[in-house]
């Protein structure tokens, strides 16, 4: 009877962080169109309205790094709600830009309010994805990798529909009232927070800022992998991509962003299904180290195929759009059994902390990518965004060659209940 109740607590908790993260993702794919299209609209380039992303993924890093602790020590209710709370503030805060202002001056107050955004976007990425480590037993690896890829691949799918969202609304209400739509929508997912324990991830014991560097051999080396893999599809997606199709292709802008969300949204759906297929072509065990390494070396040839597709004078659109197509799909394997796997590395007491050290390196990627893919695409164009990437995703293959198998312990340090 104990154990019945306890799960349909954990139940609901899990659907409770995974509702609220789905409004935040529905907002921030919705307000990334927003600003590309709208910045676009008013005469930014492609790679100027590039650099508007800038804080938003150096304010990830810096999060993702004092995240887990603040979770840690405050539990991931605080942080998760704290997220959802700033992506108010940064979508009321754009909302009084003025188009009048002087270039820099709007450059500067929308990399500020896109820096708020950065940190409540990985605030609440990392509070949900620890979430789940609490609400699943450690010895009940297969529904772990389930539940991680369900809000894995459904924040993907649903950031792919927010960028349908967000082309709508401004062609129906215009920049500001999509804003405050979009804010008393997520002010609302803001009182679900009231039903979530307050301790849960909370920690009794007081953290160290030394402590704060992973000291897990497996969830650095993960961490490491992550950080390359991230700037291997950064490097080339963020600006080189759309600036191509937008340039050589000369596709429109909204053919750009149609193309890139049905991308994202097929991306998710494959990270869905990925635990599924897996154990169904595989072992039937879940993912060990070999399954990452498989995936990543995998996912190596395809970057590397593209550009030499492209330099051999295949037709552009042919070879870019088969060869993303394909990226996607390996891409979104190895992400679905990372996500599983920094899980399964972590003790329930540290999953805060790893999991916002973890997301710091893929924070980290990001920044990376986005710099070098404008960067690289000014120099040396898309042939040398992709080849940048096969390297990347070659450093995090051969990083993953010195991962150990999984172990999980028996206990569950925390457990629905504990707390008010």
């Amino acid at each position: 009877m104990a154990s019945t109740t306890a799960h349909s607590a954990n139940f609901k908790n899990y659907i409770l962080v995974t509702l609220a993260y789905w409004g935040f993702t529905l907002t921030d794919g919705a307000l990334r169109m927003l600003v590309l299209l709208y910045f676009n609209q008013i005469g930014y380039t492609p790679i100027q309205i590039a650099f508007l992303f800038l804080f938003y993924e150096v304010f990830g890093v810096v999060t993702n790094f004092f995240g887990g602790w603040i979770g840690s020590q405050f539990g991931l209710k605080v942080t998760l709600y704290s997220g959802i709370g700033l992506q108010i503030f940064s979508l009321v805060m754009l909302s009084f830009l003025n188009p009048n202002w002087a270039q820099w001056i709007a450059v500067g107050y929308v990399m500020v309010a896109q820096a708020f955004s950065g940190i409540a976007k990985d605030l609440t990425k990392m509070s949900s994805k620890s979430a789940i480590r609490l609400v699943v037993p450690q010895d009940a690896q297969s529904s772990l990798f389930k539940w991680v890829a369900v809000l894995t691949g459904s924040k993907n799918a649903l950031k792919g529909v927010g960028f349908f969202i967000g082309s709508a609304l401004l062609a129906a209400v215009g920049f500001i009232n999509s804003l405050w739509i979009m804010a008393g929508g997520l002010s609302l997912i803001m009182f679900s927070g009231l039903m979530l324990p307050k301790g849960m991830g909370k920690i009794k014991k007081k953290i160290k800022f030394s402590q704060l560097f992973s000291k897990s051999e497996e969830i650095n080396i993960l961490s490491a992998a992550r950080f390359f893999l991230f700037g291997s599809r950064d490097v080339w997606f963020v600006v080189g991509l759309p600036v191509f199709l937008r340039e050589i292709l000369g596709w429109s802008f909204y053919q750009v962003g149609g193309f890139l969300a049905c991308w994202v949204i097929g991306y998710g759906v494959i990270q869905f299904l990925a635990p599924t297929l897996i154990q169904r072509f595989g072992s039937g065990r879940p993912p060990q180290s070999k399954t990452i390494q498989f995936w990543t070396f995998i996912l190596t040839a395809v970057p590397a195929a593209i550009a030499l597709a492209l330099q051999l004078g295949v037709r552009a659109d042919i070879a870019i759009v088969g060869g993303l197509l394909i990226f996607g799909v390996v891409f979104a394997f190895n992400s679905a059994v990372h996500s599983y796997l920094v899980l399964a590395f972590t003790d329930d007491d540290k999953v805060a902390l790893n999991v916002g050290f973890y997301y710091m390196a893929n924070s980290g990627g990001r920044l990376a990518g986005t710099v070098l893919s404008g960067l690289i695409y000014q120099f040396f164009g898309l042939v040398g965004c992709l080849w940048t990437s096969m390297f990347f995703v070659l450093a995090a293959a051969l990083i993953t060659l010195k991962l150990p198998d999984p172990e999980p312990s028996k206990a569950i340090a925390w457990k629905a209940g504990d707390g008010d």
